[in-house]
């Protein structure tokens, strides 16, 4: 006579796992609420990633010296933070060698569609041209190892800068201008505060914005502006990626 005596829950329960057989369900439920940090939240980016993101967004740029951990979020989950980039219709770009991550408007193809736009480009002044090439210059000069090292004093570039402007009995609007430029690239963080706040330190991502390419192209347009001795215009074409919420200026340690 055959046993029919119906085995306890829990026994079976081990005979299954022990065959392998697995109880999946709830997993996608359970895979929706594991970054979860506040009630409905459905993010699936973990918190760091999401910090990472959030400055990618305010900020002209991510790096290693100026958002340490936003930094490694970025390499940790680069390919999850560029999808939902992408959502956005921007592109993230990661430059590991100079430790810097940025996001550019994404570009259709077929230039027949076009996709609605978070960022606006705005050109720089001839006097903020005039201060990224010198920064750029100033960077290709310097043989030291290590990102970050050059530091600069306002009044050196201002120096620089009227070199480069046609002859003016107004000195006050000059200086005003070249002024408005520093402070422009400081927003930008191309130039970083230190404690110093006439001292700052040029942050590697001018290596990105300023290719060699470009920078010649600049260096001619230059030459060739002040040998015309024109007024001061928009320079050569050549953009800075700004955003509304770009207002992220933490100071940085002495240099």
């Amino acid at each position: 006579m055959s046993d029919t005596t119906t085995a306890p829950v829990d026994s079976v329960d081990r005979d299954e796992t022990d065959l392998g057989v697995v109880d999946t369900t709830g997993d996608d439920e359970r895979d929706e609420t594991t970054f979860a940090l506040f009630e409905g939240d459905e993010g699936r980016l973990d918190e760091p990633q999401r910090r990472a993101l959030v400055a990618l967004l305010r900020s002209t740029y991510v790096s290693a010296r100026t958002h340490a951990d936003e930094w490694r979020a970025v390499l940790d989950g680069e390919h999850q933070l560029r999808s939902r980039l992408n959502d956005l219709f921007l592109e993230l770009h990661v430059d590991r060698d100079r430790e810097v991550a940025w996001k550019r408007q994404a570009r259709s193809e077929s230039q027949r569609r076009a996709f609605p736009t978070l960022l606006r480009d705005v050109p720089y002044t001839r006097e903020e041209t005039i201060v990224l090439v010198y920064l750029r210059m100033r960077l290709r000069a310097d043989p030291r190892p290590g990102l970050d090292q050059v530091v600069v004093d306002r009044s050196e570039i201002t120096g620089h800068v009227a070199g480069f402007l046609p002859p003016s009995t107004d000195r006050t609007r000059d200086e005003s201008r070249v002024a408005k430029a520093i402070d422009r690239l400081v927003t930008a963080r191309v130039l970083v505060r230190t404690s110093d706040p006439d001292r700052f330190r040029v942050a590697s991502v001018v290596e990105v914005l300023l290719p060699l390419e470009q920078l010649r192209e600049l260096e001619h347009w230059l030459r060739d502006a002040t040998a015309a001795g024109g007024e001061p215009t928009d320079g050569a074409g050549t953009s800075l990626p700004a955003e509304p919420t770009d207002t992220d200026d933490e100071g940085e340690p002495s240099a």
